[in-house]
């Protein structure tokens, strides 16, 4: 192999490594539970959890995992961030600083979605989160609190649907009980 080669190559391998959430060796592969989220009977989006090991209500808070949503709508992305902070709300009290905080985060990562169009959240518990739009990498937020607050919207016994996170954590075993 020329020398110009190998040093692309040795460039290239040390480049993948300096990610501030290391998302390259906790990517979850495999496919746990898949449910859709309807409102008044209208298909919202289907949601898939992916993970390397089985999630049940015991561990979801400590398993880097991936919530991929594919949208039946369009829905302003705007809309998504703030009915987020809704959603984390039911978890814990937020301050009025850090909940103004977050919801900006959330709306420089949301775009406004059409149908087809994916979004996925990738959880790393005592990290923080990384936000992908059609699998490209939009937004990195380190903030573990944050991130636990926001897979809870669909996985934390508080949830606004218990239905769907009883179809999302079944599979794991555990007691998937609201």
């Amino acid at each position: 192999m020329p020398l110009a080669q190998r040093r692309l190559f040795l460039l290239l391998g040390l480049g993948l490594g300096l990610s501030p959430l290391r998302a390259e060796e906790e990517s979850p592969e495999k496919l746990q539970a898949q449910a859709q989220m309807r409102f008044f009977g209208l298909l919202i989006y289907d949601i898939r959890l992916w993970s390397r090991q089985a999630v049940n209500t015991q561990n979801w808070a400590n398993l880097p995992l991936r919530l991929e949503l594919l949208y039946a709508r369009s829905l302003s992305g705007r809309e998504i961030a703030k009915r987020s902070l809704v959603e984390m709300r039911r978890q814990a009290e937020i301050p009025e600083a850090k909940a103004k905080q977050w919801l900006a985060e959330m709306e420089a990562a949301f775009p406004d979605v059409t149908a087809g169009q994916r979004l996925s959240g990738q959880f790393l518990p005592g990290q923080g989160m990384q936000f992908f739009v059609n699998d490209k990498l939009c937004r990195r937020i380190a903030d573990p609190e944050f991130a636990r607050l926001f897979v809870g919207i669909w996985l934390a016994p508080q949830t606004s649907e218990p239905d769907l996170r009883r179809r999302l954590l079944e599979a794991g075993g555990g007691d998937a009980k609201p």
